[in-house]
């Protein structure tokens, strides 16, 4: 389904100028200038740790509002080269892990869509598209391999897998400070990986946020302004009413992820927003578990007529040639208790769908990413205004946009990736990235 899609985007390419608005591959990227940018390590550097006295001196002139930028721009490869390699504000580094990625970003737009062209070489040399995967023991399926930082993948136990995505954070004017600090205002103490991590019993009995809640057991990104104390807790959330007027009132973060497992074999990027907490859009994501709560068996297997085998092996990571993810229209078949099963076979975690993808997360319908020779090249068009305002920020040509982008490279999760401060994108207007205006 997903080449059939591509394939039909170009061939109606052909058919005159309208197209381009359908196909970011039919756009002459060799004419658009490219944005050379340093994404960077930031280890534990919370927005707490921004405003205290260990950010030295720093914590005056964030809490005055000035920007990062003013005190550090072209500091990042001397920023992330020294957290990576451990410290104060990196507790358990990764051995041998970058501290630093450049990446290199063309932007365009038309009268509907901005496009974007990424392009980056990985720390690893396979694509990192392999995620949340179930090992048959010979009696039971088992979680297998999972991101770098994971206890299990440090020791050797389990390899390391885990996929690679790139995400992107977008503010219309109307978070106040994101324009200086940038995703830092997203990160707070007791987040995930960061420091004085809440535990999961913490969160579970949270009666905001746990079982009698959202029903989360770990806390995610979210901004200071949905706190009722002054250090913005995790554990102090605002009344519901008061942060649905927050959000009403569009003071949320627009968030955008491409996921090379769980979104690019379709063709997408997922969308979310960031205020109380990290969210998905109203609708259906391209991806949902392959795994039956009930029973803990696969839902789907790989269909043997279409693709020669049911399940991968230890052997095949990262092996091109075979596909590493089950998608429900392509090459999945229901998962057969009885088909003679082996100690060894692995099955994805993750059942992606292009078509179950629905409502405002199915926005980004178009996000192509190839990895090549060590380096992955993604395309990827947002509408303009998506027709969603209550989780989307709309853009309009001329206007002036602050974004954020991180990328985790290397088979990683939270702290572990790559980040930029915060960045201007214009839509046919001066900016840090300009997008140029496609006749």
């Amino acid at each position: 389904m997903r080449n059939k899609t591509v394939a039909l985007l170009g061939a109606v390419a052909l058919m005159g100028e309208p197209a381009l608005a359908a196909d970011p591959a039919a756009i002459d990227w060799s004419k658009i200038p490219a944005k050379s940018i340093t994404l960077f390590y930031p280890g534990q550097s919370t927005y707490d740790w921004l405003l205290s006295p260990d950010h030295k001196k720093g914590d005056k002139q964030v809490a005055q509002g000035k920007a990062c930028l003013s005190c550090h721009e072209g500091d990042e490869a001397d920023i992330g080269n020294k957290l990576v390699k451990g410290g104060a504000l990196e507790p358990t580094p990764i051995t041998g892990k970058n501290g630093t990625l450049p990446l290199s970003v063309q932007a365009a737009h038309d009268k509907e869509f901005v496009y974007f062209r990424m392009q980056w070489k990985s720390q690893m040399n396979r694509e990192g598209r392999m995620h949340d995967y179930v090992r048959f023991d010979g009696k039971e399926w088992k979680s297998y391999g999972s991101y770098r930082s994971h206890e299990k993948v440090r020791s050797g136990a389990e390899p390391p897998l885990y996929e690679d995505r790139v995400a992107i954070m977008l503010d219309d004017g109307k978070v106040e400070r994101f324009a200086q600090q940038g995703c830092w205002l997203t990160c707070h103490n007791g987040m995930r990986d960061a420091p004085k991590m809440a535990s999961k019993d913490a969160v579970k009995k949270h009666p905001f946020l746990g079982d009698a809640g959202m029903k989360k057991d770990e806390v995610l990104k979210y901004l200071a302004i949905t706190r009722s104390d002054a250090e913005a807790s995790w554990d102090k959330p605002k009344s519901a009413e008061e942060i649905a007027k927050l959000k009403a009132a569009g003071q949320f973060l627009d968030l955008m992820q491409w996921r090379t497992a769980r979104s690019n074999p379709v063709g997408m990027a997922d969308d979310g927003y960031v205020l109380e907490f990290r969210l998905f859009d109203a609708g259906a994501n391209p991806f949902a578990s392959n795994i039956d709560g009930k029973t803990k068996l696969p839902k789907y297997m790989f269909d043997a007529g279409k693709t020669g085998f049911k399940a991968l092996r230890a052997e095949d990571i990262g092996n091109a040639a075979k596909p590493a993810a089950v998608v429900r229209e392509e090459n999945a078949a229901p998962f057969d208790p009885n088909a003679g099963w082996k100690e060894g076979d692995i099955l994805p975690g993750r059942l992606i769908s292009r078509a179950d993808a629905k409502g405002s997360a199915a926005d980004n319908d178009y996000a192509k990413g190839t990895w090549k020779d060590g380096a992955y090249t993604l395309l990827w068009r947002r509408k303009l205004d998506t027709g969603n305002p209550a989780d989307d920020k709309i853009m309009k040509a001329g206007g002036v946009y602050t974004i954020g982008i991180a990328v985790h490279d290397d088979n990683v999760t939270t702290r572990y990736h790559f980040v930029s401060f915060p960045l201007s994108l214009g839509i046919g207007a001066d900016a840090n990235i300009k997008a140029v205006t496609l006749n």
